[in-house]
């Protein structure tokens, strides 16, 4: 018999067991797997929960974020593509994003997430219009 998620046997699909019905269900005795006393063996406590009104003291615990490159975490990279990565394209062509992915320069989902910038590298002796944001050398270069 193949094993498949079509043919699984009855086990694999156990209900949970019910607790606190009871000595004689198997755990159903006085504290029913929750320890002995306080707030968590009565009732659910939620998550950050720290007996105040407001979540202050998490928000006091997280670090603060001083200093220059404070919101560096927050500035999306761009992109960078060489000049020289531009050779296969042909006399003429133009260069956007569709035709980068097309390549296979960049991928599809990472053009969409962060933004593209061509930077120059090594000269290429082919005359390219750039639609995507460039380098002064690059544009000086290609046109």
């Amino acid at each position: 018999m193949k094993f498949d998620l079509s043919n699984l046997t009855s086990k694999a699909f156990r209900p949970k067991r019910r607790v606190g019905r009871g000595y004689g269900s198997t755990n159903g005795g006085h504290s029913v797997g929750r320890g002995e006393k306080g707030q968590k063996a009565r009732s659910i406590v939620r998550p950050f929960f720290e007996g105040t009104k407001s979540n202050k003291d998490f928000f006091r615990k997280t670090p603060m974020l001083r200093g220059k490159s404070k919101l560096k975490s927050y500035n999306r990279d761009a992109i960078v593509i060489k000049l020289s990565q531009l050779a296969n394209f042909k006399e003429g062509s133009t260069v956007n994003i569709k035709s980068l992915v097309k390549e296979g320069i960049i991928d599809e989902r990472q053009s969409m997430m962060f933004p593209v910038k061509v930077v120059f590298d090594k000269d290429i002796d082919k005359k390219l219009k750039i639609e995507v944001p460039a380098s002064k050398t690059v544009v000086q270069k290609v046109a």
